[in-house]
């Protein structure tokens, strides 16, 4: 798999992800709490194998680069957070860490995009990126205030689904994030794309001034084939 297609499906497996998180954020009555845990897991190990994947395909080191690396680690800490066999205070720091480490990694990202804002492409990552970071955040502050208003320790798990309602901050958040990584992922598609046809447009330069070049040796070795050898 070259840079290119890593990059393009490390994108569209990031997306899916977060908005496979963020369904499973979001209290829909249809969905069970159980299974809306199994895509909150499932979408955070997709935008795991996803931002590691666009990591691999920068193939240099540079801001995006990193970036990709600090959200994919985020994702693997939320990760611990929900699977791990600990008492509810340590899985929610777990998730708030993963939560913060997202939004650095997306705001490292950021820097890098800044670099040419001409290009529209960029301006979808910028966006994008932004989106994600504020996303990220939101979801972290929520954990944060859930943790100082003793919602895991201090009240009772009737008390907290209330409290747990559509317009809560993790949901938002979770939101924000989805929309940010599917802007991301046209921006990269179209990044990508326009790529290849620059480097395709100068491989037909290539072949071009290669074509012509050979035309004028040819041309040379004609012209000396039928001058008489006694002017040589």
């Amino acid at each position: 798999m070259d840079n290119q297609l890593k990059e393009i499906f490390g994108a569209w497996l990031a997306a899916i992800g977060t908005v496979t998180a963020a369904v499973g954020s979001t209290p829909f009555r249809s969905l069970g709490e159980s299974f809306r845990k199994d895509l909150n897991l499932i979408g955070n190990e997709l935008q795991a194998v996803g931002n590691a994947l666009e990591a691999d395909g920068q193939g240099e080191e540079n801001l995006e680069r990193l970036g990709n690396e600090l959200q994919s680690v985020g994702n693997a800490t939320v990760i611990s957070g929900l699977i791990v066999d600990s008492e509810d205070l340590t899985k929610q720091k777990l998730i708030i860490s993963g939560n913060w480490i997202q939004a650095l990694g997306g705001a490292t990202a950021l820097g890098d995009e800044f670099q040419d804002t001409s290009d529209i492409n960029e301006v979808y990552n910028i966006i994008g990126n932004l989106l994600q970071v504020i996303g990220n955040s939101l979801q972290a502050i929520s954990g944060v205030n859930e943790l100082r208003a003793g919602y895991i320790s201090n009240k009772d798990s009737s008390e907290k689904e209330e409290n747990n309602n559509i317009w809560s901050l993790d949901v938002v958040g979770s939101w924000i994030q989805a929309i940010g990584s599917v802007i991301s992922l046209i921006g990269q598609i179209q990044e990508e794309s326009e790529e290849q046809n620059n480097a395709d447009q100068e491989n037909d330069s290539i072949d071009s001034d290669e074509k012509q070049e050979n035309e004028v040796q040819d041309d040379e070795r004609r012209y000396e084939n039928v001058i008489p050898n006694k002017y040589f």
